[in-house]
């Protein structure tokens, strides 16, 4: 028998939000009783800070240059490479339950879901889809045709309009507000926990996992569509935490003024989002004004989103406690994270966007290896990119990486790991376009702007981590860094993955 894999992703959550990693506000004892005998990770790093260039980047281990998907609409080409179809090619189960998300919801993906699934089906035409011979879908709420909003409507038909809807009657994401703050994406929703797509979410890897045999070798990713907004958790657990003593962001300035200077030494997007003159990305409500933002507002956001991490800890605490009921728990290696940040009140900001700073850059990433495997526990302080997941994947299934992988297997402790981490971001929506590409070395975020609607190819950021922290203060322009910022440029330029031709088209925005 041989080591079992349980990947563990969440959707939009910060680094901040796990008690491992210094978080106050939500309870997380499971993941944090997986890090202290496992692997943290302090500076994981994605190679998109969107949804759907992210998941494919995990999924191919390729950047999303490679793969092809430069923004949420894009869809993973069919022939994209899988490290689940490797690993069920070398005898693994294999199942995804949950938000894939690395096709777009609207078109193909529940067209797949629909026309390849009955209502209750789960198992692919021709055994596996991308290497997953188990699917079963979840979202945010009961839109389309995934399997949970049809659990919903199948079983609790009374709980239909109590999810918020996260587009509005314009295809755009809702600028709504609720709770008691009228904040943006927050909502008041009675659906019991156990209806939760987070519970649900655990049920159904449960009911996979009890259907396996005992000397099974498997491959689960598991993924909550939370913390993601609409940040609209059961109201019967909103109790947990009382936004009003929540405290502030560190990153959040209190004053007007203070946010705007920040915001003015930065490229011209970041006031223009703002002011409310750009929107630069379809993943934050295009009539919402950020500079309207009160503080009361991030308060509640932050409380609510606490909330929907509290609840994933516990769901994946259940999902342990079966591994460990089927006598697994000694050989599974479990693989925590997310696959992108939360601006989460940063600068006065929320939601995401092109933005290469902290709150959506750094991710919590907690790898927990088999207790078999006999790695020490260990705290790895070298940047490493979620690139390197479908490596590591390999090596814990004793297989080589493919050449097609673009990583390399995550370092367990800090005396390996990546020299460079690379990021990128593409969008091209409502005529505006934006193009980054930033490089993680030597504790230096060196980000560049290509040529686009909004920059004209001289605007750059650059930033110490050591020194600066919360990324307030951008040294593009400051000559005692002209020799650092030189040689981060022409690595971060030569060092640029392979692009796939030809280009993929945006198909549906989600």
């Amino acid at each position: 028998m041989g080591r079992k894999i349980l990947l563990v992703t969440t959707d939009q959550q910060r680094y901040d939000t796990l008690g491992c990693n210094g978080g106050t506000i939500a309870r997380t004892p499971v993941v944090d009783g997986l890090a202290a005998t496992g692997i943290r990770y302090e500076r994981a790093i994605p190679q998109s800070v969107v949804c759907m260039p992210s998941r494919s980047t995990i999924i191919t281990g390729q950047h999303p240059s490679t793969h092809g998907v430069w923004m949420n609409g894009v869809p993973l080409p069919e022939d994209a490479p899988s490290v689940a179809e490797v690993l069920h090619d070398a005898g693994y189960r294999t199942a995804l339950v949950g938000k894939a998300h690395f096709e777009p919801y609207i078109d193909p993906f529940l067209r797949f879901a629909e026309n390849a699934l009955s209502s209750t089906g789960t198992t692919p035409p021709g055994g596996t889809h991308r290497g997953f011979e188990h699917l079963e879908f979840a979202t945010h709420g009961v839109a389309g045709a995934t399997h949970y909003a049809r659990w919903i409507q199948a079983n609790h038909p009374e709980l239909i309009g109590m999810f918020y809807a996260a587009i509005d009657a314009s295809l755009q994401v809702s600028s709504a507000g609720g709770g008691d703050t009228g904040a943006p994406q927050v909502h008041s929703n009675a659906v019991p926990l156990d209806c939760y797509h987070t519970d649900w979410v655990a049920d159904r890897t449960i009911s996979w996992l009890d259907s396996l045999e005992a000397n099974d070798d498997w491959f689960c990713w598991m993924s909550f569509p939370d913390p993601h907004h609409p940040w609209d958790p059961p109201e019967a657990e909103v109790g947990r935490i009382d936004w009003r003593e929540v405290p502030l962001p560190e990153n959040y300035p209190e004053s007007a003024s203070e946010r705007e200077a920040i915001l003015d030494a930065k490229p011209r997007h970041w006031k223009l989002w703002y002011d409310g003159s750009l929107v630069s990305n379809y993943e934050a409500p295009a009539n919402w004004v950020p500079a309207t933002m009160t503080a009361d507002q991030v308060r509640e956001i932050t409380a609510r989103n606490a909330v929907e991490c509290e609840l994933i800890d516990e769901a994946l605490g259940r999902v342990l406690d079966a591994i460990a009921a089927r006598g697994w728990a000694d050989d599974v290696d479990i693989m925590f994270t997310t696959d992108h940040g939360e601006l989460g009140g940063d600068f006065g900001l929320m939601f995401k966007g092109p933005y290469h700073v902290d709150g959506l850059m750094r991710l919590p990433l907690v790898w927990r290896p088999a207790p078999s495997a006999g790695v020490s526990p260990s705290v790895v302080s070298t940047p490493v990119g979620l690139v390197d997941l479908a490596p590591t994947f390999c090596a814990i299934a004793g297989l080589d990486a493919t050449d097609w992988m673009q990583g390399g297997a995550l370092p367990v402790d800090s005396n390996g790991g990546p020299e460079r981490v690379l990021t990128e971001w593409d969008s091209e929506l409502w005529g505006v376009g934006v193009h980054v590409r930033t490089i993680t070395r030597d504790g230096w975020v060196c980000t560049a702007y290509k040529p686009g609607t909004v920059h004209d190819g001289t605007e750059g950021e650059l930033y110490d981590l050591a020194e600066d922290p919360l990324q307030r203060n951008n040294r593009w322009a400051d000559p005692a860094c002209s020799t650092i910022q030189s040689d981060l440029l022409a690595d971060l330029w030569d060092s640029q993955p392979s692009v796939r031709n030809p280009r993929l088209q945006l198909e549906a925005p989600v």
